[in-house]
């Protein structure tokens, strides 16, 4: 394939992926639904790279004057390729990226524009070459951070992308030391290299975005699944497969757990009196108030409205209640900034301890006897659960 083919192929290919970008997730009116900034910027490097490659293919002197037509082309495709891996960046959580790369393309398109007016051959390849293999690394990078934790999805595309940003780098070089060819390697087959590692690399690059964009897609339903987005707590499916292990490890002889129940008191007031905003505001406060209590192994949950769950392993039903009390201190002498008021709240607490014979209902309604006990008594109190009874020994 000759290389006018291969760059119109990757400036058609460019075009078309912007193309069904502006149909995809398209901002309303309102401002609802708007694209993530990362996905912006991506969308803007494959601009930049199409239009660069077009200019190429068509013959940049039907557009520009010649000796402006191929800088310009290539500037844009080396902003379009860096451009693309501060997308990647961004998209990993480097948000300021910025700072970085938009240095490093003015002095890569310096570089390339003076080894382009020094030597329209040699020094040209070399620089085009290196530069872009250089930003491509660089994406490799970004999808390689938190490697621990990476999907294997990730791993590939951040591999496969460092190995073809090191075919599209050497080639300059080689080209460079060997003008003639390097063995059996010659200058054709460098050409032909370079041509698929950049088709390649076009090709992984918009379908490894739209893959992990549907994988992040995935890993946030499944997340939803178990946690609730207001309180960033565990819901209750998620909190009943926390407790499920533990329930089992209760038949085995070993350090007791136990289960806190707590309810805020009259937070229906809060709601009404200063509307939902306001009360979704001290709902998130309190919950941070109760996580600076727990250690890092115990477990919160929200169970339903504003009744909360706390696992505590490896904790005796006493102890759970001085963990418990530490809990409705700090909650009643916290005063919640709203935008109407300042709001103070009360919890009330019912404490219990998993039982060998225990099944999750069973637990459950114990610990909430214990809750209706001390809310019965006043409020803003913790109550614990009678302990069970002793089986008698047979005479």
């Amino acid at each position: 394939m000759d290389s006018t083919t291969i760059v119109l192929a990757l400036a058609l290919g460019n075009l078309a992926i912007c193309a069904a970008l502006f149909f995809f997730e398209q901002p309303r009116q309102d401002g609802a639904g708007a694209r993530p900034a990362a996905l912006t910027n991506w969308g803007w490097s494959r601009q930049m790279q199409g239009a660069g490659w077009l200019l190429l293919a068509i013959g940049g002197a039907n557009v520009l004057p010649e000796r402006l037509a191929l800088p310009v082309a290539y500037g844009l495709v080396i902003a379009g390729v860096a451009w693309e891996a501060g997308a990647l960046w961004e998209r990993a959580g480097g948000r300021r990226w910025r700072r970085i790369a938009t240095p490093a393309l003015v002095l890569a398109v310096g570089a390339f524009l003076l080894c382009y007016w020094i030597d329209e051959i040699g020094l040209r390849a070399l620089a085009a070459s290196l530069i872009l293999g250089a930003f491509y690394l660089s994406a490799a990078a970004a999808l390689a951070r938190g490697w621990g934790q990476a999907s294997m999805l990730r791993r590939f595309l951040a591999l496969a992308t460092a190995l073809l940003a090191l075919v599209v780098g050497l080639r300059g070089a080689l080209v460079l030391l060997a003008p003639s060819g390097w063995g059996w390697m010659s200058n054709e087959l460098l050409r032909q290299l370079y041509s698929g590692a950049l088709y390649l690399l076009m090709l992984l690059g918009a379908f490894g975005w739209l893959l992990l964009g549907r994988e992040d897609a995935q890993d946030q339903l499944a997340r939803l699944e178990v946690v609730d987005p207001l309180t960033d707590c565990a819901n209750r499916r998620g909190f009943f497969q926390m407790l499920a292990p533990w329930m089992s490890l209760a038949r085995r002889p070993g350090p007791p757990t136990a289960l806190v129940l707590f309810d805020l008191d009259q937070f229906k007031r809060v709601n009404d009196s200063y509307g939902h905003p306001a009360g979704d505001v001290v709902l998130r406060t309190l919950v941070e108030v109760c996580k600076r209590q727990l250690r890092d192994s115990d477990q919160l949950g929200r169970l339903v409205g504003v009744e909360f769950a706390i696992l505590l392993p490896r904790t005796g039903p006493e102890d759970a209640a001085m963990v418990a009390e530490r809990m409705r201190a700090a909650i009643a002498a916290t005063k919640v900034k709203t935008e109407r008021a300042m709001i103070s709240l009360t919890a009330s607490f019912g404490v219990t301890a998993i039982r060998a014979d225990d099944s999750s209902v069973t637990l459950l309604a114990r610990a909430d006897e214990a809750l209706r006990s001390a809310k019965a008594g006043g409020r803003n109190r913790v109550e614990l659960a009678p302990p069970a009874l002793a089986v008698p020994a047979e005479a």
